[in-house]
């Protein structure tokens, strides 16, 4: 039984908000999805990438605390591989972040980029490259932005 949509997200932030508010849209209107929540973070990846494959569309949920997950990264870095191979649809919603802060992280501008190049100091170069490029590849998409009072 196929996973419809790949949710990539950091728990923390918005787990019993927003992450829940649209799961419990997509079960009412039957669509299927994934979350990653039940995972054990970093056990086994491999799993997630089965789900990432699995996946025929995928959203790439950017929050201020996003980049200080290299899971999310690393999850992100893999859905534009899939994307690139046209096998993946990737979807950025940008919650209370601006696509440019996203697009280009540095690490004076604001929240997420302080948080991305603190990442980026405990990682590989290549990890890094990796990162930048699948950051600005998937917010340039087209995408949904979301600020504090919308439904």
């Amino acid at each position: 039984d196929n996973h419809q949509v790949f949710i990539n997200y950091r728990g923390e932030e918005l787990r019993h908000n927003f992450v829940s508010h649209l799961t419990n849209a997509f079960e009412r209107h039957g669509i299927r999805f994934f979350v990653d929540k039940d995972e054990q973070r970093g056990k086994d990846l491999k799993h997630i990438f089965e789900r990432i494959k699995e996946s025929r569309i995928a959203l790439a949920i950017f929050s201020t605390r996003y980049p200080e997950s290299m899971w999310c990264m690393d999850d992100l870095t893999k859905m534009k591989k899939r994307a690139d191979e046209g096998k993946l649809q990737v979807i950025p919603i940008f919650y209370k972040v601006g696509a440019r802060d996203v697009r280009k992280p540095t690490s004076n501008s604001d929240e997420f980029g302080r948080n991305f190049w603190r990442l980026a100091e405990v990682s590989s170069g290549d990890q890094i490259k990796n990162w930048k490029e699948a950051l600005e590849c998937i917010s340039n998409k087209m995408g949904l932005s979301l600020e504090d009072k919308r439904y």
